[in-house]
């Protein structure tokens, strides 16, 4: 007989929709908890934002594949929340929920009762997860909040991309919503504490999780060089702040990484580029050295290098055991055997037909391990099953 999973018996109710909220719950899912998706009838927002988009059985247009990356293990039903039978319902199910995760604009769901006050009042039990972009209170808790925004805001454009005065240097966003992501795991591991706390306590509690104080947090060693030392980061390209070497070098076919991270990996990295001199140059012997001479250090390394292939390099250094890879596509990645032995892609088959493939959970659990069951839901497709599992 398989081990229960971890959250097997946990009941969620997602009000969320496009990222952050969605990410969260679908990890609370694909560890065990029953998600029930609450949309209106246009659907979640990302079930349009396409191409590309789903096909069902029969060859027809479906779902956007946005969508898909982030509603795994979920039901959907459809309320309409404007409606006193729709409210009724959502309470109905709140009642019955461990958790609810919600991203409206602050105060956006006190007018339909469904704040937390409200729906704590019969259920003390009950996590109630609130997802904003700038949080419940303070002077802009009002405004709609947007990855590209917070990235923006959150100060990390402002070190990303091309440094100015070279070509094509402007501030640069990620190129995947970071600052959704991220909120999204922060939630999760935040529901998960406070459902240790009422599993200690019987007392359930209210969070408020926002875009920017995340994306202000995931700054990490950046902000701790600007709140300890006032020293202001910039945007440095491929270059970084603290530890050299450590970014992209050309080589006589393309491109690779090189990450050194202390001192014996750069002596490593010399000696086997045939410099081992370099180790011993009291302008190279340090960390703090090389950042001194950080150009210095990059115009030797590329010199070395210059003339060799991508895979050579790589073959070179791995055997020194110097930190180095390739730049891979999207492609490249689930090409790779080891991303393939990792089991990162899986395929799902929906109730309509669609095929879909998605990325794994990526932590391997050893006695609970996440699960994929249900592939991301028709809008509306469990509304009778949810009705009748969760309030007979």
């Amino acid at each position: 007989m398989s081990n229960p999973m971890a959250l097997q018996g946990i009941k969620v109710l997602d009000l969320s929709r496009v990222l952050a909220g969605p990410w969260s719950t679908q990890i609370l899912a694909d560890l065990g908890a029953d998600v029930v998706k609450v949309e209106n009838a246009a659907g979640d927002d990302t079930r349009i934002w396409g191409p590309p988009f789903l096909t069902d059985g029969d060859g027809q247009k479906t779902d956007a594949a946005y969508f898909a990356c982030t509603n795994r293990n979920k039901r959907s039903i459809v309320l309409d929340f404007t409606t006193p039978e729709g409210v009724e319902t959502v309470k109905a199910l709140a009642r019955k929920a461990d958790i609810l995760v919600e991203n409206f604009k602050a105060g956006g769901l006190k007018k339909y009762g469904l704040d937390y006050a409200s729906l704590s009042a019969e259920n003390p039990g009950l996590i109630y997860c609130s997802i904003t972009g700038f949080g419940q209170d303070g002077p802009y808790a009002h405004r709609p909040g947007y990855d590209f925004l917070i990235q923006g805001m959150g100060g990390l454009m402002s070190i990303t991309g091309q440094p100015d005065g070279a070509p094509g240097a402007e501030p640069m966003k990620v190129g995947v919503a970071v600052a959704d992501l991220f909120t999204g795991m922060y939630a999760t591991t935040a529901i998960l504490a406070a459902l240790n706390h009422r599993n200690t306590t019987g007392e359930g509690q209210q969070i408020d999780v926002s875009l920017l104080d995340t994306q202000i947090a995931m700054l990490a060693n950046q902000a701790s060089n600007w709140l300890n030392g006032q020293i202001v980061p910039q945007r440095m390209g491929n270059n970084h702040p603290n530890v050299i070497p450590y970014r992209v070098y050309p080589v006589s076919d393309g491109f690779l990484i090189i990450a050194c991270g202390n001192s014996s990996q750069f002596a490593r990295l010399v000696a086997a580029l045939g410099a081992p001199e370099m180790a011993e140059d009291p302008r190279f012997a340090t960390n703090e050295a090389r950042a001194d001479n950080r150009d210095a250090v990059d115009g030797a390394i590329t010199d070395l290098i210059a003339d060799k292939t991508r895979d050579d390099v790589i073959t070179i250094l791995e055997k020194a055991n110097v930190p180095c890879g390739p730049i891979n596509t999207i492609p490249d990645v689930f090409a790779d055997p080891h991303v393939q032995h990792r089991q990162a892609e899986v395929a799902m088959t929906r109730t309509d037909g669609a095929q879909i493939l998605a990325t794994a959970y990526p932590p391997k659990l050893s006695k609970t391990p996440a699960s994929y069951r249900i592939a991301p839901p028709v809008l509306g497709g469990d509304q009778q099953d949810v009705l009748a599992d969760w309030l007979d």
